[in-house]
């Protein structure tokens, strides 16, 4: 936490801004960090801006299966990183993560599915929502928070800025009626409306 909080960001980053809207983390029950993916930087930057410094929990960040090969594999696992894999995810994977969410861990998934870097439209994965109405099922209070991460310029420059906005928390009990293409598409709205306040705020 030393190393790349203290001395990888604030050395890389020339300005670092944290937009919180009012945001506060639900009470008493489960979260879901749902951000945006345009850069390897953004697990740092959650880390910095929801983990133990912030909240007392770590961020525990699930990854694709082949980002968790050499050194990278090494260096996420220590970060909190497991993996899954996206077109057949292991029962025991899942229950991984739904043990996570039971436990109020935080758990961050990026429904993106990959590093998105010129944030083109696309349609999010369903692993989120799958993931989350199955947690329902052992948890009753469970809440997605829909995160925009932005950067002066993507990639991200040495010395350039960057910003994280959060947005209103949903409870997924509320949306557990809804289609996975409604979800996802009510979700990306979501994720964008943020990343566009965050975009409002580095230096482009």
């Amino acid at each position: 936490m030393f190393v790349t909080q203290d001395v990888v960001l604030r050395f890389f980053f020339r300005k670092k801004k944290i937009l919180r809207n009012g945001f506060s983390i639900p009470i008493n029950s489960s979260i879901i960090l749902a951000p945006t993916h345009r850069s390897r930087w953004d697990g740092l930057i959650l880390t910095m801006a929801m983990g133990r410094r912030v909240t007392k929990k770590d961020c525990r960040f699930m990854v694709t299966k082949s980002e968790m090969r050499g050194i990278q594999g090494w260096f996420l696992k220590r970060l909190g990183c497991f993996s899954i894999n996206q077109l057949s995810p292991s029962f025991s994977a899942l229950k991984y993560a739904i043990n996570l969410i039971e436990k109020k861990e935080q758990l961050v998934v990026f429904p993106e599915g990959k590093i998105n870097k010129y944030g083109k439209k696309l349609v999010l994965k369903e692993g989120l929502y799958r993931l989350s109405r199955l947690a329902a099922k052992k948890t009753t209070s469970i809440f997605i928070i829909p995160i925009g991460i932005a950067y002066s310029k993507v990639p991200p420059n040495f010395r350039g800025e960057f910003c994280l906005s959060f947005g209103k928390p949903i409870a997924i009990n509320d949306y557990l009626n809804f289609s996975i293409k409604e979800f996802n598409m009510f979700l990306y709205k979501k994720m964008i409306q943020q990343e566009e306040e965050a975009l409002k705020n580095v230096g482009r």
